[in-house]
């Protein structure tokens, strides 16, 4: 901008500056909402909605039948979304593999891409946001991504969501 117009520049960094904020505050409100199909479908349905939507095509595997716990199903939901949304934006890849299933106790989510690899948890918030959000339910998290074979998401979330997987109760 020309320096006569050095007041209006700077109230337009003060309006982008609020617009960032309001963004910022929307995509936190965002967080903690699910999606209406996850709350009435249950998991199955609500993974293949992302599916369909994702702009890499994904092979979706859901083993299970039923409803699992909500805060479980909200956990799984929310590492598909998330990994989904990392492999469009950063993987280069042609295809992703999701696969959901249940043992005794424990739900297991694989997330399988065919990109660049090289993910780092400590490099990026996404991957640093998942992690929280499954140990908070008393799961863990594994990431393999080998730069040019891919990355993988390994998820086991225990079905009990107050007790962490393999524990017994007393």
């Amino acid at each position: 901008m020309p320096p006569e117009l050095d007041e209006l520049a700077a109230g337009l960094d003060h309006v982008a500056a609020g617009l960032d904020g309001a963004l910022e505050e929307l995509r936190e409100f965002a967080r903690g909402i699910h999606p209406a199909i996850l709350a009435e479908g249950g998991l199955g349905p609500a993974l293949r909605t992302l599916a369909r939507r994702c702009s890499v095509p994904v092979q979706l595997q859901v083993g299970m039948e039923g409803r699992l716990p909500e805060q479980v199903e909200v956990a799984a939901y929310y590492v598909v979304a998330e990994a989904l949304t990392n492999v469009a934006k950063h993987a280069g890849a042609s295809g992703v593999q999701v696969e959901v299933d249940t043992e005794v106790g424990l739900v297991r989510v694989g997330v399988r891409d065919d990109g660049f690899g090289g993910a780092d948890p400590a490099r990026g918030s996404g991957l640093v946001g998942l992690k929280d959000r499954v140990e908070a339910t008393g799961g863990t998290l594994r990431v393999d991504s080998r730069a040019g074979q891919g990355t993988s998401l390994l998820v086991e979330l225990p079905i009990d969501a107050g007790q962490p997987p393999n524990s017994t109760s007393t």
